[in-house]
């Protein structure tokens, strides 16, 4: 049956349903279980700009043809709306990390989570190494040098000692974690508009709101 055929079968004054983007890959990947295919490799010669299977669908679309549900999918459907979010995901460009983000995003998608950020982390200053006895905890030190000290008269050679200290979380941690979630919402926002410009869409509409772009900066 063709996608038209299905149109005009359900009624064309059908009311969308309006999802963010997020909640839109969490539909396609979670409830429809859309599968991620992923574009095959492009030739040397030729440079990706990731629009491999989203093309497809634009012109199987075009043809009045209907969206394929993949070898996955044998014997299940899955709604043409979420094959399209996914076709879109796998067409994320090289300049937003490419495969590996849309490997990413429809995982988090399909697991129904946001990237963690660190909630309320905080580096805070702790001994390398601690060791604990009878008496209790007490932090390792480390020889980094000699002085010379005059006690009761005579001059004694004595060791200096430090106690080595880290960072926990280490703030390159945090800062590595933050810059991941931006770069998932950047992804995010990619696939939005994507999808409201393709208006590919049969059932859903995609609206502009999209997750907390800095959350960390919010109280």
């Amino acid at each position: 049956m063709s996608v038209q055929r299905r149109i005009n079968r359900r009624g064309s004054t059908r009311i969308k349903r309006a999802l963010g983007v997020q909640a839109a890959l969490e539909w396609a990947f979670r409830i429809e279980k859309a599968q991620l295919e992923l574009p095959l490799p492009q030739d040397a010669n030729e440079e990706g700009f990731g629009f491999g299977l989203e093309y497809v669908l634009l012109q199987r679309a075009a043809l009045g043809c209907k969206i394929d549900g993949g070898q996955h999918k044998i014997g299940t459907y899955t709604h043409e709306d979420a094959e399209v979010i996914a076709a879109t995901v796998a067409g994320m460009p090289d300049g937003l990390s490419g495969k590996r983000m849309a490997i990413r995003v429809a995982e988090l998608a399909r697991a129904g989570l946001t990237p963690d950020w660190m909630p309320g982390a905080v580096p805070c200053c702790v001994p390398v190494e601690v060791k604990r006895n009878q008496h209790g905890e007490r932090a390792t030190t480390v020889v980094v040098g000699t002085e010379r000290v005059l006690s009761r008269g005579k001059w004694r050679t004595v060791d200096v000692l430090a106690c080595p200290v880290t960072y926990v979380p280490h703030p390159q941690q945090i800062e590595a974690v933050r810059r991941a979630y931006e770069d998932w919402w950047q992804a995010l926002g990619w696939i939005r508009d994507g999808l409201v410009d393709g208006g590919m869409l049969r059932t859903v509409e995609v609206t502009e709101v999209m997750p907390k772009v800095r959350p960390w900066s919010h109280r």
